[in-house]
């Protein structure tokens, strides 16, 4: 009996390991073979990742109504100017992608060394005072505690769900660095003249983002505009040809110049997601399936396979008026990726007392 029993279990562990085990693995190769997406533009991780020294809740002892404080006065501020979501949410982008998410695009130049503000692609950021003003309120409730770092993390957040795009839970603990030079930011920010492929390589693998991430965070361009200038090439000089970029719809140029009548146009303002431009939808998506984004940087995304699926299957649901289910989770995983980029946690940099100043 003894005997029997001990067979018995062995084949009750040998069907658990099989399909407990090699079924869901042949069914997981099955799906990665079949969704083109997997192969492609599928992130690595599973789920929001948890980045190192960095976690939900962080100030719930310090300062347990941190959140509650910026997303109050974040509701106060794009209830008076929406036009800020955009350029908030940017402000977050260009952060972490110089030295990481550590709030030096915030500093000031000092002495004569011109900081990363003065860098040509942070000239048309707007929003600095907002965040002044939030961290002021912070300062208040609980001083030096909050770190800008986890300031401009948390208004990003909120200024997409302002605007009718997705929540997430940010993780904080960011300490705020002491380095801001005008030269890092030309260095690592990727121009919006460059084409998708070399931007991937170049500026967002290096920080550990894959092209999945590249195409969900252009997605952010459905909030806020452009200056004519960002893309003037495009219309009016494309690689030197004195003609429009081939890839523009030919009916959209003449609406598009009739906004930029002149290269040299730094003024003008040009809605990168038109008719939605303050609204956080997957709509953007619909231009550059049609070839009327703005930039080369998110039209050239439809030079890859996969990428293109991307763009096309979220144009649909625009185009359906459907909830954006798939790119709402995707970007929020792709924000909490990103704002782990970097970070400094512990005992490096600090907290600033102001934010355009190091203690």
């Amino acid at each position: 009996m003894p005997s029997r029993f001990a067979s018995l279990m062995m084949h009750s562990m040998v069907f658990r390991l099989l399909f407990g085990f090699v079924l869901p693995l042949f069914l997981q190769s099955s799906l990665a073979l079949s969704n083109p997406l997997v192969l492609g533009l599928q992130s690595t991780s599973s789920g929001p990742p948890n980045p190192s020294g960095l976690r939900v809740g962080f100030y719930r002892y310090s300062c347990p109504n941190a959140e509650a404080i910026v997303r109050d006065e974040m509701t106060k501020i794009i209830s008076q100017v929406p036009s800020l979501a955009g350029p908030l949410l940017r402000m977050h982008f260009h952060d972490c992608f110089v030295n990481g998410c550590d709030g030096s695009i915030l500093l000031n130049s000092l002495g004569g060394l011109p900081s990363e503000k003065e860098a040509i692609p942070n000239l048309s950021l707007r929003g600095f005072g907002t965040i002044d003003r939030v961290k002021a309120k912070l300062e208040r409730a609980c001083p030096g505690v909050v770190s800008c770092a986890d300031i401009l993390a948390l208004v990003a957040r909120d200024v997409v769900v302002l605007t009718k795009g997705p929540h997430w839970d940010v993780p904080t603990g960011r300490r705020d660095g002491r380095r801001s030079v005008k030269q890092d930011a030309l260095d690592n920010l990727p121009p919006p003249f460059f084409d998708a492929g070399r931007n991937l390589y170049q500026f967002f693998i290096p920080k550990g983002l894959d092209a999945k991430d590249q195409v969900v965070l252009l997605g952010g361009h459905t909030l806020g505009t452009s200056h004519c200038s960002e893309f003037a090439d495009r219309l009016h000089n494309f690689n030197g040809t004195m003609m429009p970029d081939p890839s523009l719809d030919r009916r959209y140029v003449p609406r598009l110049k009739s906004k930029c009548s002149s290269p040299g146009d730094t003024t003008t303002l040009v809605e990168m997601d038109p008719g939605s431009f303050r609204t956080f939808d997957a709509s953007y998506y619909k231009h550059v399936a049609r070839g009327r984004s703005l930039f080369t940087s998110d039209q050239t995304l439809m030079n890859d396979p996969s990428a293109r699926a991307y763009v096309r299957r979220q144009a649909a649901v625009a185009d359906a008026g459907a909830y954006p289910a798939e790119f709402f989770a995707d970007f929020a995983v792709s924000m909490v990726k990103m704002g782990g980029v970097q970070v400094l946690t512990g005992a490096q940099g600090e907290v600033r007392r102001h934010c355009a100043f190091v203690n």
